[in-house]
């Protein structure tokens, strides 16, 4: 029986999976708060033509709504991979308590990975990360994403408007 960080993972997996059928990165989240989920997201940017649609920010947005306040103490996130700078500084002004992300983000993860944002010493919320959850799961969906963008791109010589990050 998976532990709860294992279940509430493997929604924003769903999340994850249902963005890379709207043909979207797959990247998933959602925020939990007091053992339910109250908020979900997954990555729109390109749907929405908007570059602040991360699932991360979507999740966020969704729970606010749901609690009626901008404040998330109290909150999980969870998501699929590593949050970037943007991510991460939503969640720092939401309040959230903790953070787990499954995969690394080695070009743009904020909690470690490139820049750790909760190590600037001034910011006046902190917060725990755990990563790593589901990792090898949310890895693969991206790698297998990407492979599948690669391969149209090589069959139709079409340009697609999603870059690889491999």
């Amino acid at each position: 029986m998976p532990n709860d960080d294992e279940r509430f993972m493997h929604a924003a997996l769903d999340e994850a999976r249902r963005a890379a059928e709207a043909g979207e990165v797959p990247v998933g989240a959602v925020v939990v708060h007091a053992g339910r989920i109250i908020g979900r997201g997954r990555n729109g940017v390109e749907h929405l033509n908007d570059p602040t649609a991360h699932a991360e920010i979507l999740a966020i947005g969704a729970a606010s709504q749901t609690l009626g306040t901008w404040r998330l103490a109290g909150c999980t996130l969870y998501v699929t991979l590593e949050p970037c700078p943007m991510c991460m500084g939503a969640s720092m002004n939401a309040r959230v308590d903790r953070i787990v992300y499954g995969a690394p983000e080695p070009k743009f993860g904020a909690c470690g990975s490139v820049v750790d944002l909760r190590a600037i010493p001034r910011y006046n919320h902190e917060f725990s990360v755990q990563a790593g959850v589901c990792a090898d799961l949310s890895a693969e969906m991206l790698r297998a994403f990407f492979r599948a963008v690669r391969q149209r791109k090589a069959t139709t010589n079409a340009p697609t408007p999603l870059t690889d990050p491999e």
